[in-house]
C-alpha cells in the first residue's frame, strides 16, 4: 500500500519536471547591469559600426561615438516598440 502514494508523487514531481523544461523562457528584457556573452558584444559592435561608428577615428572619438550610440539606441527602441504590436 505504500507504493501507490510514492509512484503518485513520483509521477506528479515527473510531471513538474517535464512541464519546467519545456517552459517557453520569459521575453529577455534589456538590462545593462548583467554581463554580455561574446556573441552579444559582438553584434553590439557591428551595429554601431553599421551606424556609422569607426574605432580608428580618434580624432572624432567622443561626437561619432556619442552619435552612434544615439542611432543604435533609436534602433533598438523601434524594434521594442515593433515587437510590441505584434
Amino acid at each position: 500500500m505504500k507504493r501507490l502514494p510514492r509512484m503518485l508523487l513520483c509521477a506528479i514531481a515527473g510531471a513538474a519536471c517535464v512541464t519546467y523544461a519545456f517552459a517557453d523562457a520569459p521575453g529577455r528584457s534589456y538590462d545593462p547591469s548583467t554581463p554580455k556573452t561574446r556573441a552579444e558584444v559582438i553584434a553590439d559592435f557591428a551595429a554601431w559600426r553599421a551606424a556609422g561608428y569607426d574605432p580608428n577615428d580618434w580624432i572624432d572619438y567622443p561626437e561619432n561615438a556619442i552619435a552612434a550610440g544615439r542611432i543604435v539606441a533609436a534602433r533598438r527602441a523601434a524594434a521594442a516598440a515593433g515587437q510590441a504590436e505584434q
